[in-house]
């Protein structure tokens, strides 16, 4: 078989993006950059350094437009990462510098950044810029500056901030077979538009979460134990849980096995809370102190663990999997575990995480040594209905189109629920005061 044979018998590369990503192409002139981008994307999505020279200068080649070129370049990769598009930089990229203010744009914006190699040989570049039409073929050494920039860049883009989005295609056969394929952000279902039942804060009350499942017209399924291990909407209502289901109550490993099984079973989706990371990192052998309840989640899983040795590893696959927020309901609704602004609704970053978790703190605590929270919710003036929990209240109550269900049940308080999008809120009360709060529910 002949080397064009075999490599016309290569298995395409796909590319896997993020719907809302910025892609940064790095190549070489002449690799075939603006090819390759408008092959994979929309004509809109592509900002192209030779374009905004020619806006600037009237002249795609003139080089002493760079400086204006550039700023334009970045204004409008701004504007776009801003209003949520995906964005597609056209340009040689091969130096870090050129990437540095590209990333920094994507850290603003809180979408992730996707490098995407085309590292083809010299005599290739140097042929299609010969064959350009009306363009004027850079000298050979700016080619081979290039070159040798780029293959001094592949060793370092994870490192400046490309993560695991680096695809690297060698050689012109490759990136000619290329295909490229969307891929949706985990918390992007607002196709699915419910009706759905919104549960707050659990912390280890299975009773109670049983009976408000009950209530909410859930049917259990149970093990031949008897335990609760799903439940069933009749009329197919989805169950949205904002997160924190452990800890500080009697029960946690007999509320995430109701959930799990619930989540599995498609009747229920579930949102990450601060305490459920916790968990997760204890369980995946991470350092954290086990307080606030985790001490006793903890307990309860190694009893749990002598009559089914392999529930904890899957506790923290549940877990490990859980997304910070989802946007539901075509955008319309927002869930999360400690509340986001719109800004952050879709976007996906450390940042993001850490407020959908933990919400904002001023840094300082108050007379009961807890910390002293942000009120974003008093300056949310959002389009989406944001439904949250993390910091208890005695009665859920909408504010500026959000509302907190953390109504302290493992406090003695209730267990809260919001049927969306009727915006009806079902509660139950706790059985009993199972943790003393450390301060009274304001």
């Amino acid at each position: 078989m002949s080397t064009s044979e075999a490599e016309g018998l290569r298995t395409p590369r796909v590319l896997s993006v993020p719907e809302l990503c910025l892609v940064v192409l790095v190549g070489a002139t002449g690799s075939g950059k603006s090819t390759f981008a408008a092959r994979h994307f929309g004509t809109t999505e592509i900002v192209s350094s030779d374009a905004c020279r020619a806006l600037v200068g009237d002249d795609a080649d003139d080089q002493s437009a760079n400086a204006a070129a550039f700023e334009v370049l970045h204004c409008i990769v701004d504007k776009r990462l801003a209003r949520g598009r995906l964005t597609v930089v056209d340009a040689t990229n091969v130096r870090p510098e050129s990437r540095k203010e590209l990333l920094r744009l994507a850290r603003e914006h809180d979408v992730p950044p996707v490098a995407v190699v085309l590292d083809v040989p010299e005599h290739v570049c140097a042929e299609r810029n010969a064959a350009r039409p009306g363009r004027v073929a850079p000298p050979r050494q700016a080619l081979q500056r290039h070159l040798s920039e780029l293959r001094r860049s592949l060793g370092r883009l994870e490192s400046e901030g490309f993560r695991h989005r680096v695809h690297i295609l060698r050689g012109a056969e490759e990136v000619e077979a290329a295909e490229v394929v969307r891929e949706r952000n985990p918390h992007d279902l607002r196709h699915l538009t419910g009706p759905f039942d919104i549960i707050g804060d659990v912390h280890g009350c299975r009773s109670e979460l049983e009976s408000l499942l009950g209530v909410l017209g859930y049917v259990l399924t149970r093990d031949a134990a008897g335990r609760p291990v799903g439940a069933v909407h009749p009329a197919g209502r989805t169950a949205v849980f904002v997160g924190d289901l452990v800890d500080r109550g009697p029960d946690s490993p007999g509320v995430l096995r109701l959930v799990m099984g619930m989540v599995a079973g498609g009747h229920a989706l579930c949102v990450a809370g601060n305490h459920e990371n916790k968990l997760g990192r204890r369980l995946g052998g991470r350092g954290n102190a086990a307080t606030n309840g985790l001490a006793e989640t903890l307990a309860q899983l190694d009893e749990e663990s002598r009559r089914d040795p392999a529930f904890p590893g899957r506790v923290r696959e549940f877990i490990d999997a859980l997304v910070s927020h989802y946007l539901l309901d075509g955008g319309r609704l927002v869930v999360c575990h400690a509340g986001l602004p719109e800004k952050y609704h879709g976007r996906t970053s450390g940042r993001v995480r850490a407020h959908a978790l933990y919400g904002r703190t001023t840094g300082g605590t108050d007379e009961y040594g807890l910390p002293v929270r942000l009120p974003w919710a008093e300056e949310y003036r959002g389009r989406a209905a944001v439904v949250h929990g993390h910091t208890p209240v005695r009665t859920a109550a909408w504010l500026h189109n959000t509302v907190c269900l953390d109504t302290g049940a493992v406090f003695g308080g209730r267990l809260t629920a919001l049927r969306w999008p009727e915006r009806e809120l079902v509660d139950v009360p706790a059985e009993r005061v199972w943790y003393a709060p450390a301060h009274p529910l304001p």
